[in-house]
């Protein structure tokens, strides 16, 4: 049965319309403003801030500029048309077509998928929203684009430091970070990047979203990552690069829910990596390639090598819960933080995990229930970006097989005593050949694995 907040809202708001977009100048940033509405509720006005330092495109184009500003807000909306899912969603602030209106179909499902099921709602693609255009089609100016180095995105994780790592001798590199944290500053520091290499973006959620979440409206996890693709985008056109790179790994394929598409990851996957490049291909047309580095590898071999990058240790964080505190550490209560702990824990384990973490999350007792989710011995993974369980029990038992089996802390003898050791690596080892990875950082990335094979 659907939840029935999501009739009711549907019924009372059928309507969410994407009105218009600016861009405003002030002396430091490029001012980006959306308007959405849902009428007989509210307006929201969500806003981008670029500062103009960035720009180092000297023949940036206006009309294709506002053109791709129009589209990050396709994106943008989701984050907003989620408190009620109005069946009909109206585009007013530009034009698309039929094709471009069911590559947004599937993305806005697939991406909604997480915020689906958590709110026991039932129903098709086609069903969720009818997307009507009201804006008469432009054409296009040609634009004559010639990008050189790498945008690349860091999150402040251990994946995008690995990449940072591998990219480390390449010309005409710069980061990319969306509401920087001191973490996502730090690893590009100490990978080497000035501030003017830092391409810092804020996006301004409007806040009037949270306090319909706080009323009772529709909330739920949205597919952040393709918002982060097209502002991407935006920003290597208005660099001048040529490549986005991300740090998405092989393990971001698998479903969160089992037996299900449901994937907390979805915007992080091969498939809508593929896709992306699909929409901007031919709907953009610059020479800008869109691809993660480390799809070809698995979890457990990102591990292996950030276990080798000592200089990060200190700085590097992946829990989203301890990113919200001032003093920026690990939470040490969510599947994050247990996920890396265990994923580092074959190469780092005990005394430089502790150092890292500040505990012995092996011996944590009220963790075995997400320790059991991550290893997949529950109905579904974390709601998290984790890896796989596969790569999470070879992580487990290389350990275990490590130590011994007297002794070992609590996580670890529930492991021993309740499951069968998986020490063949060998699927988790093998390297993904699904990725968009050109022959030459494909090279990079096979020459860093084979320097701390072991």
């Amino acid at each position: 049965m659907n939840n029935s907040k999501f009739l009711e809202f549907r019924k009372k708001y059928d309507t969410f319309i994407y009105d218009k977009y600016e861009i405003n100048y002030d002396d430091e940033y490029m001012n980006i403003k959306y308007y959405f509405n849902i009428p007989g509720l509210t307006w929201f006005y969500p806003q981008i801030k670029i500062n103009k330092k960035y720009i180092l495109n000297q023949n940036i184009n206006n009309d294709y500029l506002e053109y791709l500003v129009f589209n990050i807000g396709l994106i943008e909306l989701v984050s907003y048309f989620k408190c009620t899912c109005s069946p009909n969603v109206i585009i007013k602030a530009g034009y698309i077509n039929i094709d471009q209106i069911n590559w947004l179909k599937k993305l806005y499902f697939n991406g909604l998928g997480e915020f689906l099921y958590i709110n026991n709602i039932s129903i098709t693609m086609d069903e969720l929203m009818n997307i009507t255009c009201e804006c008469d089609k432009r054409t296009l100016p040609k634009i004559d684009y010639v990008g050189c180095g790498n945008l690349i995105s860091v999150g402040g994780g251990k994946d995008s430091c690995v990449s940072l790592e591998i990219l480390k001798n390449e010309e005409n590199n710069s980061c990319f970070i969306i509401n920087p944290k001191y973490p996502s500053l730090e690893c590009s520091k100490v990978a080497g990047y000035s501030d003017e290499k830092v391409v810092c973006v804020e996006r301004i959620l409007d806040r009037k979203i949270v306090e319909l979440n706080n009323l009772g409206y529709l909330n739920g996890h949205t597919p952040f990552s393709s918002i982060v693709a097209f502002i991407s985008y935006l920003c290597c056109y208005l660099q001048g690069r040529k490549n986005i790179v991300l740090s998405n790994e092989s393990s971001a394929n698998e479903a969160t829910v089992l037996g299900t598409n449901i994937n907390h990851q979805y915007s992080k996957s091969y498939e809508f990596e593929c896709d992306f490049n699909y929409y901007t291909n031919k709907y953009f047309g610059l020479d800008i390639h869109y691809f993660s580095l480390l799809r070809g590898i698995s979890e457990f071999q990102i591990g292996r090598l950030f276990s080798n990058y000592k200089h990060y240790h200190s700085v590097f964080k992946s829990c989203n819960l301890g990113s919200k505190e001032s003093t920026w550490k690990w939470c040490l209560n969510c599947p994050k933080c247990l996920f890396v702990y265990i994923i580092l824990s074959p190469f780092l384990y005990k005394d430089e995990l502790i150092s890292i973490f500040g505990d012995d999350l092996y011996e944590r007792e009220d963790l075995l229930d997400m320790f059991k989710e991550i290893l997949g011995y529950s109905d579904t993974k974390p709601f998290e970006c984790v890896g796989t369980y596969s790569e999470a029990r070879y992580a487990v038992s290389l350990l275990i097989d490590k130590l011994g089996k007297e002794n070992l802390p609590y996580l670890l003898k529930f492991y021993l005593d309740n499951y069968e050791l998986e020490l063949d690596g060998s699927e988790i080892l093998k390297y993904n050949e699904e990725n968009n990875i050109d022959s030459y950082y494909d090279s990079l990335v096979r020459k860093e694995l084979d320097k701390y094979d072991k």
